[in-house]
């Protein structure tokens, strides 16, 4: 792969990137058959977002100095289904199909044209459940699946789908994915095989099997094992990641360290018992031909429940370490995880490697179908010889739903870099403030 040169060129560009989608819509269907025992659904999810941006970022040196405006939607459609089985459990599965694309300028970091149509099969799996069988694990206490489907290991800091997009840009092979680079709709991974054991409290554990099909990813193999408690005042969990395989048509330099690397994490979530407070954590080790790396992070949020609009504040620091590779994490808690900043996660940077990030969120829940939120990010490099981006961001955002399948959320964005591109950093045109506004709609039936 030939990319032009840039302050970020040995940083995993791709495997840091991706879009952001609000996660507040609820999953609904049409149910077309449930008899004896046999059910079947269909599903319909669409989502649509305008975004402008008053600067430019050259992380891929694709882009151009100036301003960009672009939007970027989706349509996903399917059946999923179940079927019960005489006293040995129940079979299960899914299929759908999304068509993307971006149109206008196409995004402020230069990963889409604008002019990205596709249609592809997303889901495709199949699945065994042992409801009741196996008392000692719980209901469904062995569930047993195969095929293309999204894969999430705890909060998403690790592994959240395999949803970076790119588009029909000029990088010396074909990335092309169908664009949405922000609303990112390609989730599922395009083979898994996975065997998770345990019901949802006590001991539980996953063994799974991924493999990647896209080239931002350089077609990534993994296998993964989890083990988790699960009690009333939180959850402990284990994980274990060793990366494979990888394709090295596509892989960046950094990407070809994957073959045979090794990440090991600790992560934990919960109240410890104290309402309205809530409190996590996640240290993930990382051994591969490069050497260790490291990142954590420690959270800390508290809900003034008694309090008028009942407003939530949040503080969370986090570090990635030089060469930190973050595999595919993704947005799992809302805006600000796990991509930090909807400029710099998306388009700027810093990205999830060879930084530090103070974090301060704040929300209120003025009525029961509309969130407000405002998000602060402070950005500081540990090595600025990779790219100086250290920086500020504040996101003030809302969450409007309008009714059970109708989602609103505009954003508002003021993005501060300390270099622009000509000084180490990545803003084109200089390193004044620049606005970012998006809107996003999504309707889910």
């Amino acid at each position: 792969m030939t990319l032009k040169p840039t302050p970020t060129k040995n940083i995993i560009l791709f495997s840091l990137l991706s879009g952001t989608l609000i996660t507040t819509i609820s999953a609904h269907a049409y149910e077309f058959y449930n008899q004896n025992g046999t059910t079947v659904s269909g599903d319909l999810e669409a989502v649509f977002g305008a975004m402008h941006s008053q600067k430019n970022y050259g992380l891929l040196g694709t882009q151009r100095a100036g301003s960009s405006s672009w939007r970027e939607g989706y349509l996903k459609y399917g059946l999923h289904g179940s079927q019960q089985m005489d006293n040995f459990g129940s079979m299960y599965g899914a299929f759908s199909m999304v068509s993307s694309a971006t149109w206008g300028d196409g995004d402020a970091g230069g990963f889409t044209k604008g002019t990205e149509r596709r249609t592809a099969v997303e889901d495709a799996y199949l699945g065994w459940r042992s409801d009741t069988l196996f008392p000692a694990l719980g209901e469904n206490g062995i569930d047993i699946s195969f095929g293309s489907q999204k894969i999430v290991v705890g909060d998403g800091f690790l592994i959240n789908g395999d949803a970076v997009s790119l588009g029909d840009v000029a990088l010396g092979e074909d990335y092309d994915r169908g664009g949405a680079f922000y609303i990112a709709p390609r989730k599922a991974f395009d083979h898994t095989a996975v065997l998770r054991l345990g019901g949802d409290k006590g001991w539980r554990g996953d063994l799974m099997w991924l493999r990647s099909d896209n080239p931002a990813q350089a077609e990534t193999e993994l296998t993964i094992a989890t083990l988790e408690h699960i009690s009333e005042p939180g959850t402990l969990g284990l994980t274990y990641i060793r990366t494979s395989d990888v394709n090295e048509r596509f892989a960046t330099p950094a990407q070809l360290s994957r073959e045979g690397m090794e990440t090991i994490s600790l992560r934990g979530n919960g109240s410890l018992g104290v309402k309205d407070l809530n409190l996590s954590f996640e240290y993930a080790s990382q051994d591969s031909s490069q050497g260790s790396e490291n990142a954590w992070y420690l959270e800390s949020s508290w809900n003034f429940s008694d309090t008028f609009w009942t407003p939530t504040l949040t503080y969370r620091f986090s570090r990635f370490s030089e060469n930190f590779d973050p595999l595919f994490y993704g947005m799992s808690r809302g805006y600000g995880t796990w991509y930090q900043g909807e400029v710099a996660s998306n388009y700027a940077g810093p990205l999830n490697s060879n930084t530090r990030v103070h974090h301060v969120g704040l929300k209120i829940t003025p009525r029961e179908d509309l969130t407000i939120g405002a998000l602060y990010f402070d950005f500081n490099s540990i090595n600025k010889n990779l790219g100086n981006f250290d920086g500020r961001e504040l996101d003030i955002y809302a969450e409007w739903r309008v009714d059970e399948h109708w989602t609103v959320s505009p954003v508002l964005g003021l993005f501060k870099p300390e270099r622009s591109g000509s000084e180490g950093g990545s803003q084109l045109g200089g390193n004044g403030t620049s606005t970012y506004t998006q809107l996003i709609i999504a309707t889910v039936f």
